[in-house]
């Protein structure tokens, strides 16, 4: 023990690093555990979540007194609206209980494609969301930190107040890395299913070669196609930042195929997919000939990930390495 504090100290002395405390919500236990695992500097702390009889919360944060002047981070999934009060409310609290400074790590921004009003009546949740953790309250070290992977739009960045730092990190990185441990990954060509994905990824991508989707119409229906690349032969990948249902991605994979790519994969940062529409993925469900030679996701959606677990084609890359470093910055 006395070695583990030591190595501590000169971690602090030398790159002036932080002791993080960190809590949690149930759903991301595990995900909390292996961020935990990267770094001696970040010890996990814990939250009793209980409910009344009539189902509002009966929360209590352990060892209270014990965070003054400690930096504090809490790691969040707002996977549905019937979690959100409860950890709201614990986020909301936090940054009272004289801490030296909070971080909120909220990796998947969940009403991030709801940004924008298409006609009078529309109503952009986003920025619902963003407002809401505006508020959050200043801790004595000033704003709250808010961490986001791969938001829907960076526009968004624009909808949150002045009492938090939002601070738009990334998933590519670890499919980057997946990529270059693959037997053909000289063959790698990644493809966006729509000119939002472009934008959004290709300078992230710019050393791999490239094809863009695009949808059109064909009399009532929409009909995807290649606009620009060519994928025969290649091992090709569809990068976008979140799948719902997963049509889309399977209309692309189609297009592909009959373009003459050798092998279609696929990489998204939250895998959402409500109503288990992963399952249309498996090889078990999949009608194609070819499925998906693989399916990448982050552990962003932690029900997602139990979900799939040891499912083919799925592979989980974890964020608990990068979200370790961004509760340094």
């Amino acid at each position: 023990m006395e070695n583990n504090n030591n190595q501590v100290t000169g971690e602090l002395k030398s790159g002036n690093k932080k002791q993080v405390r960190l809590f949690y919500c149930m759903e991301c236990e595990e995900l909390a555990r292996k961020v935990a695992a990267h770094s001696q500097l970040i010890t996990l702390q814990s939250i009793n979540w209980r409910s009344f009889d009539d189902g509002f919360p009966n929360l209590f944060i352990n060892n209270a007194h014990d965070i003054r002047g400690q930096h504090v981070a809490f790691l969040a999934s707002f996977s549905s609206p019937a979690v959100i009060f409860e950890q709201l409310s614990v986020i909301y609290n936090l940054p009272r209980l004289f801490v030296a400074s909070f971080t909120l790590v909220l990796p998947f921004f969940p009403t991030g494609s709801f940004e924008r009003m298409e006609e009078e009546g529309d109503v952009a949740t986003a920025f619902t969301m963003a407002r809401i953790l505006s508020n959050i309250p200043i801790s004595r070290g000033g704003p709250t930190s808010v961490v986001i992977y791969d938001i829907h739009a960076l526009q968004e960045r624009f909808y949150f107040g002045d009492h938090v730092l939002p601070l738009f990190e990334t998933g590519i990185p670890l499919l980057k890395q997946r990529l270059h441990q693959l037997s053909d990954a000289d063959k790698i060509v990644v493809a966006f299913p729509d000119d939002g994905a472009w934008k959004r990824f290709h300078k992230l991508l710019d050393h791999f070669p490239t094809v863009i989707c695009t949808k059109v119409r064909e009399g009532d229906k929409r009909i995807v196609q290649i606009k620009e690349g060519n994928p025969t032969g290649c091992h090709v990948v569809i990068v976008d930042d979140l799948v719902q249902s997963g049509g889309t991605l399977i209309e692309c994979q189609k297009v592909l195929f009959a373009r003459g790519a050798a092998k279609v994969s696929a990489y998204v940062t939250h895998g959402v997919f409500p109503k288990c529409s992963w399952e249309r993925f498996t090889q078990k469900n999949n009608r194609s000939e070819k499925g998906f030679a693989y399916f990448w996701i982050t552990d962003s959606c932690p029900q997602t990930v139990k979900a799939v677990e040891n499912t083919a084609p799925f592979e989980v890359l974890s964020l608990a390495g990068s979200i370790a470093d961004a509760l340094q910055i």
